[in-house]
């Protein structure tokens, strides 16, 4: 008999789903968690079924759970992020899901969280990288390095987030569900005009088309169903190509896929000849250092980041103590 607690959430809504992973999309969407998110949990939670030979997680606890964590770590040799996701995913699972109590929690180990520097380039190195990048993608990498901003967060982007006036983007719902302000490059209004203007045909060619608007978040499509297909709304970077919605299933216009930024950014990489194991994340953590040698603060540099804890950006300190901007070698000094 399993010894899991029944915790009652009475401000969650009955489940309408019957089976599991259903029931776990649901769980997701009511909490607004995001697309990718839902992605990951569906697939953690369908590896931990299969690998008990397709037993309910009603009938298992925390053995279960920990024999699937020991082979993911001892097995697949999965690293200490990838664990701690699998986790949340299984904690989501019964906690949410479930509404099964976990007094085993705290006896379940925890790989230690390593903090490894991150990949800088240097000043030079993105120029060469720009070199390699032309239309659209040259703007979101120059966007990325200017503003600190996440690749989803510059895909993402709204028209009416882009603030010319006042030379301001501000970012929506960002990691931790957070709003945010970053300042707007003088040297990217013009490109980010064109860019606008771009947009502009597509969205008059799906309003022409009677097409549906853009996907908006939580419930302002039912609150505001006109919203969608207003020019405001509309994506910064949207998709040549119309796609259908994963969720409602309605064919619309999504904002740009990250996967072709991301091909395009390795094939510059490669082609300026920079060895650094650099992805586009790396234009953000390059930009944090940049910034810190200027000589904003460390608080700054935060709030233009969206880190919710100061710690996670002392790490760009160290990688200056390392750089030109650190300790001097004796050996230089002979």
């Amino acid at each position: 008999m399993n010894s899991n607690k029944i915790r009652r959430k009475s401000d969650y809504p009955p489940l309408a789903s019957v089976r599991l992973l259903d029931q776990l999309r649901e769980r997701i969407r009511y909490k607004h968690y995001s697309l990718s998110t839902e992605r990951t949990y569906v697939q953690w939670v369908r590896a931990f079924v299969h690998f008990h030979k397709l037993r309910h997680p009603r009938e298992m606890g925390k053995p279960e759970v920990e024999a699937f964590l020991i082979w993911l770590a001892a097995e697949r040799r999965v690293s200490a992020s990838t664990h701690r996701q699998a986790l949340s995913a299984l904690l989501f699972l019964f906690g949410e899901v479930l509404g099964v109590e976990l007094p085993w929690l705290d006896e379940i180990g925890r790989p230690r969280q390593v903090r490894r520097l991150p990949v800088v380039l240097s000043a030079d190195e993105v120029k060469r990288i720009f070199r390699f990048l032309q239309g659209e993608h040259l703007l979101l990498a120059k966007l990325l390095y200017g503003t600190g901003l996440r690749i989803m967060e510059a895909m993402g982007l709204r028209v009416k987030d882009i603030d010319f006036t006042r030379n301001t983007i501000i970012v929506r719902e960002a990691k931790g569900n957070k709003d945010r302000a970053v300042m707007l490059p003088a040297t990217l209004v013009e490109p980010l005009r064109g860019q606008l203007a771009r947009a502009n045909v597509l969205w008059a060619r799906d309003r022409a088309d009677g097409r549906p608007g853009v996907y908006l978040p939580h419930a302002l499509e039912r609150k505001y169903p006109r919203a969608g297909a207003s020019w405001s709304w509309h994506w910064v970077f949207p998709q040549d190509s119309l796609s259908t919605d994963p969720r409602s299933g309605i064919v619309r216009r999504h904002h740009a896929h990250e996967a072709a930024f991301q091909r395009a950014f390795k094939r510059a990489l490669h082609l300026a000849q920079v060895h650094q194991p650099a992805t586009p994340h790396t234009l953000r953590h390059s930009f944090a250092t940049q910034v810190l040698q200027s000589g904003y603060d460390i608080r700054t540099v935060q709030e233009l980041l969206g880190h919710a804890d100061v710690k996670t950006t002392m790490i760009y300190t160290h990688v200056l103590k390392v750089g030109g901007g650190g300790v001097r070698s004796p050996l230089d000094v002979l």
